[in-house]
């Protein structure tokens, strides 16, 4: 009954009933409208503002892949097929994939058209990312579990790359409609209005800890996370996957924490974390870059964030 309520109540609710029924291929892909801008802007340096017209643009790709996923959530049907590391894949992973790669080469320009995305692969190496060149790094279904569960904390990730580093990111969760953007230059928003991070609680002993899950954590990863992180936090929630970095942004949670994450897992949400006004880094506190290794710590505030930091580097007992 309170998740009817809500529904009914919630400022994008149409996107909601809508996403009940399976769509036709045809149908009008989910669209952030977030900005609304046919200026035309010349390339911006490494730390100039991204232009609007790009995350336009990420916001369409990002509508494109999240359109088709929602036509296969919960269909009874649908064929998950095991890839050789034990994770799932969907024919909705890559049709959406393929939606948001087509709608890139029909619409970027030829300097933004490389595209590294976690079902099609692509160009990751240096070559692709150095001078002007741009790479764009796709994940249709970030949380596939979570998709095949029926539970609507799966999203849709769209980063734009450029000389290894992350400069633009959108988040979308196709159910529900709501939709994060971040980039170099621009505040984060969800659907149009800006968010920042929680700064009320300021000490680790009060913070709220997210993660996807605790068999993410090996070896001596699951030492520092375990035994230096956990236990010195006021609670941690998991299962939320990216989904819990917009939960940071918009100042619900405090800190995320993971390992074993993808290039295309987390280059999205740096730029989304740090439009927000927090900090995300890898465990040694350098900034997330195209060849990071999947150790991602963010936190709502730099105090939190060092904080958090000491804690992994000297892990103790409960």
């Amino acid at each position: 009954m309170f998740l009817q309520l809500w529904i009914g109540r919630h400022p994008y609710a149409p996107l909601v009933r809508r996403a009940r029924k399976p769509r036709s291929p045809s149908s009008r892909p989910i669209a952030c409208g977030l900005m609304d801008t046919s200026e035309a802007h010349a390339p911006p340096g490494p730390r100039d503002p991204v232009p609007p017209t790009w995350l336009q643009l990420a916001e369409r790709v990002a509508g494109a892949g999240a359109s088709v996923v929602q036509r296969y959530f919960r269909q009874p049907d649908l064929a998950v097929v095991r890839k050789a590391d034990d994770t799932p894949v969907t024919a909705a992973d890559r049709e959406a994939e393929q939606a948001m790669r087509e709608l890139i080469a029909r619409e970027a320009p030829e300097r933004m058209r490389r595209v590294l995305g976690e079902e099609g692969g692509g160009d990751d190496s240096d070559h692709a990312t150095t001078d002007g060149d741009y790479l764009w790094v796709l994940d249709p279904i970030d949380g596939t579990k979570a998709f095949l569960g029926g539970k609507p904390t799966f999203t849709t990730l769209v980063a734009l790359v450029r000389q290894r580093e992350p400069v633009l990111g959108v988040l979308l969760q196709p159910i529900t409609g709501e939709c994060w953007t971040g980039a170099h230059g621009h505040a984060t928003r969800m659907n149009g209005q800006a968010v920042q991070a929680n700064r009320r609680r300021a000490q680790l002993r009060d913070a709220i800890l997210c993660a996807t899950t605790p068999h993410m954590f090996a070896g001596v990863d699951r030492e520092r996370f375990f035994d230096g992180l956990v236990p010195r936090v006021w609670h941690t929630l998991y299962g939320c996957d990216a989904y819990g970095y917009a939960l940071l942004a918009s100042g619900w949670v405090d800190m995320v924490a993971e390992a074993d994450l993808k290039p295309w897992d987390f280059l999205a949400l740096a730029p989304i974390v740090q439009g927000a006004g927090g900090v995300i880094t890898d465990w040694h506190g350098a900034p997330l870059r195209l060849h990071s290794d999947g150790r991602v710590l963010a936190a709502a505030t730099v105090t939190l964030h060092e904080e958090a930091l000491q804690a992994l580097r000297h892990p103790r007992n409960p």
